[in-house]
């Protein structure tokens, strides 16, 4: 049985991370003393779950985050430092900060250590996030204990209720772009300017002039989509936002 840690101060340790190409040891001092954290912690990078649902959304909604006070958003993985640098980057996660517990001290310290030994991973964490204040965690969400990986209420949306229950969710917002493009970076500075969260598609590197015609039956840049809905270029969202 997982035990809820709530009123507890996080465990004290040190990190040794690469960044760049120098070895970093941070503490757990630096990331928790004095601040508002969120930390979401998985079984392991790169693994289904925590790459298309786990990571992603907490990326997506960083902004909200600190909008509500919260300094930094943490992941937490039982990986080493290599791994969760090649992760961050393959997900775009510039918005997290990826913490590897390799030697599982952290973990362990949480009480969330986990034996995954018929999938071949050795210890690993259970899932779980927690929002840590000056080092006090103060709630927390396990996932329940049941066979498999269970993703039920550790995700950001449920963190983001707790810390902001009056917050009402925008729609999702979807930008095709180009390197160069002078109307691209006009409709991505209007959505700045709104506070609205998107998610940028490049021509080119994401996708093909394919993917926008298909879409749209335009191949021409910006092409925006909010909340499922077609929208249009950059004009056609100027016009759309001022409604």
């Amino acid at each position: 049985m997982f035990a809820n840690k709530e009123g507890q101060k996080v465990p004290s340790c040190v990190w040794h991370t690469r960044q760049g190409d120098q070895w970093v040891d941070v503490s757990s001092g630096e990331i928790f003393n004095n601040r508002t954290v969120v930390v979401f912690s998985l079984p392991g990078a790169f693994t289904p779950t925590c790459s298309s649902s786990h990571l992603p959304r907490y990326n997506e909604l960083a902004k909200v985050f600190k909008q509500y006070g919260v300094d930094e958003i943490v992941c937490v993985s039982v990986n080493d430092t290599f791994v969760m640098n090649a992760w961050k980057a393959q997900q775009e996660a510039e918005n997290i900060t990826m913490i590897p517990d390799g030697n599982v001290e952290f973990t362990r310290g949480m009480g969330m250590a986990v034996m995954k030994e018929d999938l071949g991973f050795g210890e690993r964490s259970w899932r779980y996030s927690m929002l840590v204040k000056n080092g006090v965690i103060e709630k927390m969400f396990i996932e329940p204990e049941k066979p498999g990986d269970p993703f039920e209420v550790s995700d950001a949306d449920t963190m983001l209720r707790y810390i902001a229950p009056d917050y009402k969710e925008q729609p999702s917002i979807v930008v095709f772009t180009k390197p160069g493009c002078p109307f691209c970076a006009k409709a991505k500075a209007m959505l700045n300017e709104k506070g609205l969260a998107f998610e940028e598609i490049v021509l080119g590197r994401d996708a093909t002039t394919v993917a926008i015609r298909a879409a749209t039956g335009k191949t021409t840049v910006p092409q925006v989509f909010i909340g499922g809905e077609y929208v249009g270029g950059s004009e056609d969202l100027a016009a759309y936002l001022n409604k």
